[in-house]
């Protein structure tokens, strides 16, 4: 009874594991494609990558205009299955935006290689691309990053990143569109 009991112990530890930065659905992940393409397919009318007027969009509105997946993860707080994000193991050159509405969140430079399998990033772009607010959903404090123009969700920011801030903005890539450099 002792070893069924540890062997189904050691089958669900992955699944609390996997809770560690949010709940764990799991998100479509769409090819590596410029933003600006990729959203104006969609026909989202709010995004932008000029545009930092604040959204007050309703949550009917945005499940209009937002695919399912980034809909989820944007306007519900899902978290997408740890490594499995188009954003989470890449270093190419460029940029990264809200998948919902366009708003400057990241640049590469600013990303580095992390174990916890979601993209992660020691900065935000500037003080307002990015607000926090604090989360115990999971019974645990967490603080959770939403994008300073539509208020969607980003992952959430924790103090176990490197130097110089010491920060870690562990991000959904779902909830990231990423332009590469000019070559």
């Amino acid at each position: 009874m002792k070893t069924t009991s540890f062997f189904f112990t050691l089958l669900l530890l992955p699944l609390f594991v996997f809770q560690a930065c949010g709940q764990s659905k799991e998100t479509k992940s769409n090819a590596m494609i410029p933003a600006e393409t990729y959203q104006s397919k969609l026909g989202n009318p709010y995004y932008s990558h000029t545009d930092t007027t604040k959204l007050n969009l309703t949550d009917a509105e945005w499940k209009k205009i937002l695919p399912e997946d980034v809909y989820l993860v944007s306007r519900k707080a899902d978290t997408e299955r740890p490594f499995t994000g188009k954003y989470w193991n890449t270093d190419v050159k460029g940029t990264y935006y809200c998948a919902a509405c366009g708003n400057l969140l990241f640049r590469s430079g600013a990303k580095f290689a992390s174990s916890c399998g979601w993209p992660s990033f020691f900065e935000q772009e500037n003080k307002k691309s990015i607000v926090f607010k604090n989360d115990n959903s999971i019974g645990m404090e967490r603080i959770e990053a939403l994008c300073g123009r539509c208020g969607g969700h980003l992952g959430h920011l924790f103090d176990d990143g490197p130097a110089p801030t010491g920060k870690r903005y562990c991000m959904n890539s779902i909830a990231l569109d990423f332009v590469p450099d000019a070559k």
